[in-house]
């Protein structure tokens, strides 16, 4: 697969006010007046996909049909038809897609009643089949194998279609059913200049919406209260998001636990969330300390953050998403927490694009090789249950030489973890 290089833009993307209030960590740049500094929509200005780049992504997907022996691949409502479509339609319990192979146009499959409406929303290609209510819409498949003259062919099917579609296509007969996923993974994964210059406005948006929700800690804080100023944040910058805070000992649940802890001294205060900028999405997770920490607080968060570092350092064109994750693990194992999951509970991160979690991994054993422009989030995590949790969480975009941060702020210490500096 080829890579990509020399895409990575920087986004001229300005800075939000916030209150100084928060005791442990620093928040650096002008903070004259800074709750009066105007607000600015960060999601202004940015580029809009074109009918070209729907018709690359399209080209893409027969490219690595053709390398795999594949005769059309049927995608079905959800994130891969609007990536490859740009349709944003509904799921049911009626079949409708599109057929894209590399030997014929772009054929739809859609239910009759259906039919005028699909013309509205389709963009690309004519040739729309229908299927009545009472009859079944998978022997349309067969029939369209022999239409381009691949008759018992091979059908990908989209990885996120629904299992009735796969049984349905499967029972059909005169059909090779295979995973879609060997085409729509390596297209998706690797992101255009565009693709990435959204995600650097959505973490960067997300970023801000933290330091905003950072100085506002109290005492006695709800996670809810912190919940609604980062979502007011992420409102006033232009994009629909927020994180979810928490404190103290319910830390130590990496995804959230049904115990309430308000805001005490000495809390950490975890806070991971993200937002959307056209399609595209932000995935950020910070650990701040509400007054003094403990000695093996520190020492638990400069290992956490070491295992980021070290994981960065890892990252380039070429690396293995593997390695990557031994990378951090290997700083953990000097820290005193372990090569294994007991403490650092979860891979080290995921792809991320239109989707949180998306292909592909960064998990032990994976051998993927990583090419430019491939996103992804770096958060190595330590979770002493009873005690606290801490997890710092980027998102970047692989470079020829290593990789960028997007969004920029990095944590570069304990007191500066959404740096402006760097």
């Amino acid at each position: 697969m080829k890579t990509r290089r020399g895409f990575l833009r920087t986004a001229a993307l300005s800075g939000l006010g916030v209150a100084a209030g928060a005791r442990t960590f620093s928040l650096t740049g002008d903070e004259k007046d800074p709750v009066s500094r105007p607000v600015e929509d960060l999601t202004k200005n940015l580029p809009d996909f074109t009918r070209e780049d729907f018709i690359a992504r399209q080209d893409k997907a027969r490219e690595w049909m053709e390398k795999e022996g594949i005769d059309a691949l049927f995608v079905e409502g959800g994130a891969n038809l609007l990536y490859f479509m740009n349709i944003n339609w509904w799921l049911s319990e009626r079949v409708f897609g599109c057929l894209l192979s590399p030997y014929a146009e772009t054929v739809w499959i859609c239910p009759a009643f259906e039919k005028a409406r699909a013309e509205e929303v389709i963009a690309f290609g004519n040739d729309i089949r229908v299927w009545e209510e009472h009859s079944n819409p998978y022997g349309l498949f067969k029939d369209y194998l022999k239409s381009i003259s691949r008759p018992g062919g091979k059908i990908g099917i989209d990885p996120n279609a629904r299992s009735f579609v796969n049984e349905g296509m499967r029972k059909a007969g005169g059909i090779r059913v295979v995973d879609g996923a060997i085409v729509t993974e390596p297209v998706r994964a690797v992101k255009s200049e565009k693709e990435i210059e959204l995600m650097d406005a959505a973490n960067r948006i997300t970023k801000l919406a933290y330091k905003k929700g950072f100085s506002q800690l109290r005492e006695g804080m709800t996670t809810g209260e912190l919940s609604q100023i980062i979502r007011q944040a992420h409102t006033d910058l232009g994009a629909s998001g927020g994180g979810g805070p928490m404190f103290g000992f319910t830390a130590a649940f990496p995804h959230g636990t049904r115990q309430v802890r308000n805001l005490q001294e000495g809390d950490v205060v975890l806070v991971d969330g993200g937002c959307s900028v056209k399609g595209y999405k932000s995935d950020v997770t910070r650990t701040v300390v509400f007054g003094k920490p403990s000695d093996e607080l520190k020492k638990t968060w400069n290992t956490v953050w070491n295992a980021q570092q070290a994981a960065f350092r890892a990252i380039k064109d070429g690396a293995v998403c593997g390695d990557v994750d031994q990378a951090a693990r290997k700083e953990m194992e000097k820290g005193g927490f372990g090569f294994g999951y007991e403490y650092f509970a979860h891979r080290l991160g995921h792809g991320i694009g239109m989707e949180t979690h998306e292909y592909p991994y960064l998990v032990k054993d994976n051998p993927l090789k990583m090419s430019a422009g491939m996103t992804f989030t770096n958060e190595p995590g330590l979770y002493l249950y009873g005690k606290f949790g801490v997890r710092i969480e980027d998102s970047l975009a692989v470079t020829a030489n290593g990789c960028k941060i997007l969004g920029g702020m990095p944590c570069v210490s304990m007191d500066d973890v959404l740096s402006e500096t760097n």
